[in-house]
């Protein structure tokens, strides 16, 4: 007779089973609902289609991370396999010197510190934690299918042995990051129209650091064909990569390691950094599609959470915080459609504001950064009318907590385009350059990370 599968929480399956709810996707945002709705005493099911640890890039965490760790139980454990986190470094090469910042700087001097991780140690971390509070968590376990109907959901599933899984569901959350299950299966994904970019990253041993409190703060640095991210990490190594527009990529016909290193040549402070490193596994990645957005996060027995309904350039490391938060706002979104029916349209309205702000917020200067008056203000962070400690505590992630910190940033907004409005030709050059930069070029030769199927 054949044994029954076993969840990673150590209970029995059966071939066929009923749940509260069930969650596709063992990243930040999958775990964290998991875990939090496991809590409230929900059946709970979480399915990675991978093995945990597996690797996943976006290794930089804001403070606003913390108190989400906090509240999950598991602050000491990401402490012990993070590296800290106190600030951010900016490199121009319009500039002779480099611009140094400090999230205490900012509105909430208590948003003082974050970690830099790695992702295979984090999302494992999480998704054990989910499997402890209660969850029922699968790994190597690949969704199918959805079917909705009026009490719930039919979902079909394949183990990476071959066997086939079907779970009987009354709210669905999807959080299967960049594959955005069922943003794909409602058609209701969209190109963002304003942003497009792309990426090549490795991680390196041996790289010159920063010294002292400095040494593990990320290092923005910006090139002619877009930015690098240096993101020192607790083991020795650090993960480096160039985000660029589409048609610089689309130029490659090398191979993506003789490209990575030409194009680390093109930013001379980085190059010198990495003269001595060594790339680990000889591994470099590439990828594209980075920006995108769904038309709705919500129906009456499901949601999406996280990089399934938005992603945007990963510039400010909002990625696992946006994630992760979205998770606390979905599991009470979810406790309200499962206990409280009635109210549930109401609240679906507040999540899916929620889930806008973030990368509204973030975006209006990604957009922006390569912009020469932008970088002039990055590269000279002055604070009239408190526009800095603004800027700091968006930096945090400080956009949830009614900080009084928003007519200080409009202000910053208004000193942007009063010193674009004084330097007009350069704007519109700026303006033109963007239009032009991130126009569509089609799918990447070579690119190695791309969205299931």
């Amino acid at each position: 007779m054949s044994q029954p599968q076993v969840s990673s929480s150590g209970a029995p399956s059966s071939v066929s089973d009923a749940c509260d709810v069930f969650v596709i996707g063992g990243g930040p945002a999958g775990s964290t609902v998991a875990a939090l709705l496991a809590q409230q005493g929900r059946r709970v099911v979480l399915v990675e289609k991978e093995h945990h640890p597996r690797f996943h890039i976006g290794e930089s965490l804001l403070p606003a991370n913390v108190e989400l760790f906090d509240r999950l139980g598991v602050r000491d454990q990401v402490e012990k396999i993070g590296m800290p986190k106190f600030g951010i470094e900016f490199v121009s090469p319009e500039h002779e010197h480099r611009s140094y910042v400090e999230f205490a700087e900012g509105w909430d001097k208590s948003l003082d510190s974050a970690w830099q991780v790695r992702r295979s140690e984090l999302d494992e971390l999480l998704f054990r934690n989910a499997a402890t509070r209660g969850a029922q968590a699968f790994e190597g376990c690949k969704v199918r299918d959805v079917a909705f109907d009026a009490d719930g959901a039919t979902v079909q599933a394949v183990m990476d042995d071959g066997a086939k899984r079907s779970w009987r569901a009354r709210f669905v959350i999807d959080a299967t990051g960049r594959d955005t299950l069922l943003a794909n299966k409602f058609r209701c994904k969209q190109k963002n129209p304003d942003h497009n970019s792309t990426a090549l990253f490795g991680h390196f041993t041996n790289a010159e650091r920063l010294e002292g409190k400095k040494e593990g703060n990320i290092s923005i640095c910006w090139f002619p064909h877009g930015w690098f991210w240096f993101i020192p990490l607790a083991d020795g190594t650090t993960s480096v990569g160039a985000v660029c527009w589409p048609y610089y990529l689309k130029t490659r016909e090398k191979s993506l390691k003789e490209f990575f290193y030409d194009t680390i040549a093109l930013c001379p402070v980085l190059a010198d950094r990495l003269k001595n490193a060594t790339l680990v596994d000889d591994a470099v990645h590439a990828t594209g599609n980075f920006s995108y957005s769904s038309t709705h996060a919500t129906g009456d027995n499901y949601l999406l959470l996280g990089d399934a309904f938005t992603f945007i350039d990963p510039m400010f490391s909002s990625g696992v915080y946006l994630a992760m938060h979205s998770a606390f706002d979905g599991a009470e979104l979810v406790a309200t459609a499962l206990d409280q029916p009635a109210e549930l349209a109401r609240a679906r309205e507040g999540f899916e504001a929620m889930m806008r702000k973030g990368p509204r917020e973030y975006s209006w200067f990604i957009y922006r950064v390569t912009n020469p008056t932008i970088r002039d203000m990055f590269m000279y962070p002055g604070n009239p009318f408190r526009v800095k400690e603004a800027l700091m505590s968006l930096l945090a992630g400080d956009i949830y907590k009614g900080t009084p910190m928003w007519g200080a940033l409009r202000m910053f907004k208004v000193l942007y385009y009063g010193i674009s409005l004084a330097n007009f030709r350069r704007t519109w050059a700026g303006w033109k350059r963007h239009r032009f930069n991130i126009r569509d070029m089609g799918a990447l030769k070579g690119e190695t990370i791309l969205k299931s199927d």
